[in-house]
């Protein structure tokens, strides 16, 4: 550990699209000292139009403040040693800001599918080989494509934007003054060349935008800015505080997970589902259904890629099922004791978890959730508890055998314990349908981002000192299972015929 501080106190903070986390981690010993979300229940998700999907930034920022005065009484006078910030953030979101400063708009966040067409239009113009070979990924409904619907929607409100920032890049300009971005986060928008090693000047020309729209270029570990005076004094820490890390928040997952090197996977399986592989090779597949990003530890002599599968209905699915069925009195524990009563194969009952946009796996197509072989006289909820647990591991697995089919090997996928990995069928049911092994470490984004602070202010001389603390806490095997290898062939079949 470096000379600094050794009693500093490293504040990491994930921005999710259900809730804000933080947590405070001592970064001598790699321990979490407190750790609060905000709000209790999922915030909200504005959907004007079908497929469209918005928050207000400023209710981030809200949130964010009520999650910090939680940690702040639970550690009191110790708040005031934090020394650095690291922040994670829900991916592909577009906040735009005019030249003072304020909001022009609501975010577009992740799950919004209306920029679809325009992506697809510009992967047939620009040409297949162009956006495979130089984007790595078809523009999609990413970033840049969702940029290009204020442009021909909202023409007035293109016209007041002055930068454009991805959710996480908002967070830090909010507590710094200083629009900023990263390479990384450039690449998640697809305004990233790959084989130029740059932005993408024929996107942007495609598009009509300017390159002054884009923020500045940080290194993800680097000082990025330092806490202002306002900001400061409004959470209660030091001023000039830095901001020395910041991540997507499934290149954080993977970072929080020790998953830096190629070969290496892990996965996630909270509000989205995500499988996400560590590539040195510039590895994409041609119809863009898994997604290829440049990952945290990237360098031009050290190429480091994320491979990413995603699974947008994971969470809703699974908060729907619990409100629709179970109510309020019953916790996510007793619904998951729920599901280990009915068997593996859940007797025929197969769930399609696709209702919430448009998904990538499903080549950007939308074919809303829905249930199959649903029998009154054989099934009840501990059925349906589990057969929705199973077809949402069955659609990762699914976008799996994709990324195995541009050359990956899955031998072992790495995941924090928590969300849907805290439930044993689930942990089996990925196991099995895989075969791969499963590890959960005692982890997750918010202490991912705190250890991402600390390297970025070289508090830790490196990688190893920073996670010398992570713990493999539960290994699940991969066993025989007939029944539910069986469920899974008559789910691909049944998905065949709803694609058809």
């Amino acid at each position: 550990m470096s000379e600094l501080n050794h009693q500093m106190i490293l504040l990491g903070i994930d921005i999710g699209s259900s809730s804000i986390k933080v947590t405070l981690a001592d970064g001598e010993n790699g321990i979490s000292l407190a750790s609060a979300s905000h709000p209790p229940k999922e915030m909200e998700i504005i959907s004007k139009q079908s497929d469209w999907a918005e928050q207000d930034p400023e209710v981030w920022m809200d949130n964010l403040f009520l999650a910090l005065e939680k940690v702040k009484s639970k550690v009191g006078d110790r708040f005031q040693e934090i020394g650095a910030i690291g922040i994670s953030y829900q991916m592909h979101g577009l906040v735009a800001i005019d030249k003072n400063g304020h909001l022009i708009r609501d975010a577009i966040i992740w799950c919004d599918s209306r920029a679809v067409a325009i992506g697809g239009q510009a992967f047939n113009e620009l040409g297949e080989d162009f956006c495979l070979s130089h984007l790595l990924n078809s523009p999609g409904n990413f970033t840049a494509s969702k940029l290009r619907w204020i442009k021909n929607f909202e023409p007035e409100n293109f016209e007041r934007i002055h930068k454009i920032m991805l959710p996480g890049d908002y967070i830090a300009y909010r507590l710094t003054g200083e629009v900023t971005t990263t390479k990384s986060g450039l690449s998640e928008g697809i305004f990233w060349d790959f084989k130029e090693n740059k932005v993408s000047d024929t996107l942007l020309a495609f598009y009509g935008f300017n390159h002054e729209l884009l923020p500045t270029v940080v290194d993800t570990f680097s000082e990025q800015g330092y806490v202002m005076p306002t900001m400061a004094n409004k959470i209660g820490i030091k001023v000039g505080i830095p901001v020395s890390y910041r991540a997507g928040d499934q290149p954080n997952n993977a970072f929080s997970l020790n998953v830096m090197e190629p070969g290496e996977i892990a996965a996630t399986a909270g509000t989205s589902g995500v499988v996400y592989a560590i590539s040195d090779k510039k590895e994409y597949d041609p119809l863009s259904r898994v997604n290829t990003f440049l990952h945290v530890n990237n360098t031009l002599q050290n190429p480091r890629l994320g491979i990413l599968m995603n699974l947008n209905s994971t969470g809703i699915l699974n908060s729907w099922i619990k409100n629709q069925f179970m109510g309020d009195q019953f916790s996510y524990d007793q619904m998951n004791e729920i599901a280990s009563q009915a068997p593996s194969g859940s007797n025929g009952l197969l769930v399609f978890p696709f209702g919430n946009g448009a998904e990538r796996i499903l080549q950007n197509r939308n074919i809303g959730a829905s249930f199959h072989n649903l029998n009154f006289n054989i099934h009840n909820r501990s059925h349906l508890m589990r057969a929705m647990q199973e077809g949402i591991v069955f659609a990762l697995i699914y976008g799996v055998e994709i990324m195995k089919g541009i050359g990956l090997d899955i031998k072992v996928v790495k995941a924090g314990k928590a969300n849907m990995f805290l439930s044993p069928v689930f942990q089996q049911t990925f196991a099995d349908v895989s075969g791969a092994g499963v590890e959960l470490y005692n982890t997750d984004g918010s202490e991912g981002a705190a250890r991402g602070a600390g390297l970025g202010i070289k508090y830790y001389k490196n990688r190893a000192e920073a996670f010398d603390k992570l713990l493999l806490i539960k290994e699940i095997q991969p066993k025989p299972n007939d029944p539910l290898l069986e469920a899974y062939s008559k789910w691909k079949e049944k998905l065949a015929i709803l694609l058809d």
